[in-house]
């Protein structure tokens, strides 16, 4: 049984601002009734820009309810920039606290809110999130989506990216690939952690971990470009700030090949290692 505070049952049970409104300025819509949770919010402006008047209309759950609810109750004279601000946590703990299993509530009310913003101010709100491979059939839940989730909140395991979005709640077979989805995160975020950190300031590098740095940085951001377009790269040696590398596959005859040693390869390597590292072209 979930432990709901005075609050959420006090929004459930008398949700302020519930029905419809004419003429809205701004209408945002969130979540979807496929998934089991949607939400429509309206706002009205004053001639100041101040949020004068609110409206919802929610299918979901208490905590759906709930959250929407409080969310009325927090833009309310607000003005858009303000209420911008209100992140999905800002309306959990307004409310006291949610059930880790229901965060993705407070999550829908903040896309509502941000999707209302967007339409008032004539502007298709992007949502790459929403884009990609679909994870979890069950919920609609894509893989950026997860992403996305994952990093803001710095989730560490399924049930916790089942809490904020859903994914995974339902026949679980996609249990497997949201772990793999958790583990590159958070690889890629040590990885960064630790470029950022080589990188400091009047930091040097130690010939063990400058290697290590152009080996990942090509593999991670060089290779992968190449082969898109057919190519491919080898390291061939590292002579202190020298990188001699050698083109394969469609790279070997491209006229740009020169160019792309410079400006992908090059300037890669001294984005992530050092800006003093100069690449040669050689043949093997």
């Amino acid at each position: 049984m979930w432990d709901y505070s005075e609050k959420v049952k006090d929004h459930f049970f008398r949700p302020r601002n519930v029905g419809e409104m004419e003429n809205p300025d701004a209408v945002g819509e969130a979540g979807s009734l496929a998934c089991g949770d949607a939400l429509k919010l309206m706002l009205k402006l004053d001639k100041s820009g101040h949020i004068v008047d609110v409206k919802f209309k929610t299918f979901g759950c208490g905590s759906a309810i709930a959250s929407a609810s409080a969310l009325t109750e927090m833009v309310r004279g607000k003005t858009l920039d303000e209420a911008a601000k209100i992140a999905d946590s800002d309306i959990a703990d307004y409310l006291d606290g949610l059930p880790e299993q229901k965060m993705h509530c407070s999550v829908m009310g903040r896309e509502a809110l941000e999707a209302a913003i967007a339409n008032y101010r004539g502007f298709k709100i992007e949502k790459p999130v929403d884009e990609g491979t679909i994870v979890c059939k069950c919920f609609g839940v894509t893989d950026n989506k997860i992403v996305h989730e994952v990093r803001e909140h710095k989730l560490t395991t399924i049930e916790q990216v089942t809490n904020y979005c859903k994914a995974g709640g339902g026949c679980r077979s996609c249990h497997p690939q949201i772990q793999a989805i958790i583990d590159e995160v958070w690889q890629k975020e040590k990885e960064k952690a630790m470029i950022e950190s080589a990188r400091k300031p009047g930091k040097k590098l130690t010939n063990i971990q400058k290697m290590k740095l152009i080996q990942e940085t090509i593999e991670r951001d060089i290779r992968p470009a190449l082969q898109s377009d057919g190519g491919d790269i080898e390291l061939i040696d590292i002579d202190g700030d020298r990188v001699m590398v050698s083109f394969r596959g469609s790279c070997v005859e491209c006229p740009s090949s020169k160019v792309t040693l410079k400006s992908t390869v090059e300037a890669k390597l001294q984005e992530f290692v050092a800006n003093t590292i100069i690449v040669e072209e050689v043949t093997s």
